[in-house]
């Protein structure tokens, strides 16, 4: 019964309090879901942004293929929520972790059994993967693909080149090891929505293809007619990720290979009110709507020492500061007996500073009108970057229109 629901304000929480907007949750969702499918692309989405299995519960109502994840730590996360495909979108360079993959590969349930894709870049990673998996069934190694990561001069991991590619690739095939396809990052590639930084995407987006390209011609991959995967990030361009990586390959013969695109946003689901504001690729897709911010932090006004200065309850412990300070959005007015009233929009306050666990809050521009801001209060905060706030967190409510909690999403870091 919804008149059961605890309310945020009610003795069931405290502050400071993560809260996810239900409605905002199911429109970014649902969004990312009918791109995906209109584009035909496939969607793992990246789970170290909320590391939440009940986020990623509600990812894969919504069609997501798997899970991708940074590291084998959150690998052998994933695989304890029960996720059977998942996607490590790195490199694994350690003996003891492509062990402890093949242990999880071979130990899987046959009637469930689990798959797993990760990158190599170097001579020396494939080495590691075809030692760990040297003597193992067909079927094991045939559960574990790979892909050659492409980069960026300048960037992170990744070959550099298509030739270097090319010949890694090649090592990949002659280990025994299955060579799925390739893979990378576009967000090295630019850094803003100009022309030009989308210009730049698309170019590296087209060279993740033409090596894709190169190794259809060399045989190595798509020669009994299944796809080769070519996959990119897909948060901050993926307009230009969908109007660039579909489309078959030609390939030997006069032959075509078909292509399967895989996307791995994470940080779509809540949206933010900062660096996903600014880079957002929805409102560049024709006939998407755009994102909405989910993710609110309320805290509580524990001091106003000085004019123009309130000092809130939250801090870097609680807040992502690591891109943008986060902005003021609303106010709840505690009266006398501090009992709680409604959000009230609140303009013209400003974020200056973090500490540990305060904030500091100019309020000496409020829009005209503004009541002040006294000790009680408690102010809801948007916040910018939303892969390094969870982590700062053990439980979030979800909450729907009436403020009352439909859902407590833990995270797992």
């Amino acid at each position: 019964m919804t008149a059961d629901l605890p309310s945020t304000t009610g003795d069931t929480f405290g502050w400071p309090l993560l809260t996810l907007d239900e409605a905002a949750l199911e429109h970014n969702l649902t969004t990312m879901a009918e791109v995906c499918r209109a584009a035909g692309v496939l969607h793992a989405p990246h789970v170290k942004t909320t590391m939440s299995r009940q986020v990623f519960a509600r990812q894969q109502a919504h069609g997501a293929w798997g899970a991708t994840v940074a590291n084998p730590a959150q690998l052998h996360t994933v695989v304890d929520w029960g996720v059977r495909r998942v996607f490590l979108a790195n490199e694994m360079v350690d003996p003891r972790e492509t062990r402890r993959l093949r242990t999880l590969v071979e130990t899987s349930d046959p009637l469930d059994p689990l798959e797993v894709w990760l990158y190599v870049d170097s001579a020396y990673g494939v080495r590691l993967l075809a030692t760990a998996f040297a003597d193992a069934a067909p079927e094991v190694r045939e559960r574990v693909g790979v892909l050659l990561e492409v980069g960026v001069a300048g960037g992170r991991t990744g070959t550099r080149g298509p030739e270097q590619a090319l010949d890694l690739a090649r090592s990949v095939v002659g280990a025994g090891l299955r060579l799925v396809g390739v893979a990378g990052y576009e967000g090295s590639a630019a850094s803003g929505t100009t022309p030009d930084d989308l210009a730049r995407v698309a170019a590296y987006c087209r060279s993740l293809r033409e090596v894709a390209g190169l190794f259809v011609e060399a045989g190595l991959v798509g020669q009994d007619g299944s796809p080769v995967v070519v996959s990119a990030g897909g948060s901050s361009f993926l307009d230009v990720v969908v109007a660039e990586l579909p489309g078959p390959l030609d390939g030997p013969d006069g032959r075509t290979t078909p292509v399967d695109v895989l996307v791995r946003s994470g940080a779509y689901v809540t949206h933010d009110h900062g660096f996903c504001e600014r880079m957002d690729p929805w409102r560049r897709i024709p006939g998407a709507v755009p994102m909405r911010a989910a993710a609110t932090v309320w805290a509580q006004v524990l001091s106003a020492p000085e004019p123009g200065l309130v000092v809130l309850g939250a801090g870097r412990r609680d807040l992502a500061y690591d891109l943008d300070l986060p902005v003021a959005l609303s106010v709840r007015r505690a009266d006398d007996d501090g009992v709680l009233a409604s959000p009230e929009p609140l303009v013209g306050a400003r974020v200056t500073g973090l500490n540990d666990q305060h904030l500091f809050l100019a309020v000496d521009d409020l829009a005209p009108g503004t009541p002040a801001l006294g000790p009680g209060d408690v102010v809801g905060l948007g916040i910018s970057h939303p892969c390094t706030l969870f982590d700062k967190w053990r439980v979030a409510a979800v909450v729907d229109a009436e403020d009352r909690v439909v859902e407590l999403v833990t995270t797992d870091f």
